[in-house]
């Protein structure tokens, strides 16, 4: 049984049913994967008093209900949704006994999830991160499955091509992906920081308000 894990918090910029209609498309395209792939998707609660998170909720039970409904058997369900949080060794075991990580918001900053997930795989048998375009981390890490997350089609297409990647390209690309991740740190963005700010030929700016004329 692969599985394909997705670690978001439940909120309306992470695309959440957006990424199930994509699995649901997946089991309904590719019917080779039914009974052998499991999406795994942990979504803790987040600001759940107010209407917006509390609608993504029922959307999201609702879509996990009406899929494993059609396609699970009493011997597989294809989703195992949990609401709520989980310590972070037991996630990073999640995401290295995982064949793919999916990290698609709608639009996100860095999203750390993607770089954990590269970061815990075996680099002897890697499993493959299906990104969204618009997370920041798309800029660096080019050698993901890069998705346009509003795009079921493209999605479904990209799960079906990480589930059947040959383990000579998961390793190529994981290779890569972890010389950026390793690369490009905490200290090197504070080093380049500090560089340019060093570098500036800008004019300092002056906060101390002009003095009114009299009268």
């Amino acid at each position: 049984m692969k599985t394909i894990i997705g670690v978001d918090r439940l909120d309306y910029t992470k695309g959440l049913p957006d990424r199930l209609r994509a699995f649901e498309m997946l089991l309904e395209e590719f019917p080779e994967h039914r009974g052998k792939v499991r999406l795994v998707q942990i979504a803790p609660a987040t600001r759940e008093s107010l209407p917006v998170y509390q609608t993504i909720r029922e959307e999201v039970e609702h879509l996990v209900g009406r899929i494993n409904g059609r396609f699970g058997d009493m011997r597989w369900t294809p989703i195992r949704y949990l609401h709520r949080g989980f310590p972070q060794d037991l996630l990073t075991r999640l995401y290295r006994q995982s064949a793919v990580g999916l990290v698609t918001p709608l639009r996100d900053g860095m999203n750390l999830v993607a770089k954990e997930y590269i970061a815990a795989q075996a680099p002897q048998d890697p499993g493959v991160l299906v990104l969204s375009r618009f997370a920041g981390a798309a800029e660096q890490l080019r050698e993901a499955l890069l998705v346009n997350p509003h795009d079921i089609n493209e999605m479904a297409r990209a799960l079906d091509r990480a589930l059947t990647m040959p383990r000579q390209e998961r390793w190529a690309r994981h290779s890569r992906l972890w010389q950026c991740i390793d690369t490009y740190d905490l200290a090197d963005w504070r080093d380049n920081f500090i560089q340019s700010v060093a570098n500036s030929d800008a004019e300092p700016v002056n906060l101390t308000p002009k003095k009114q004329g009299t009268a």
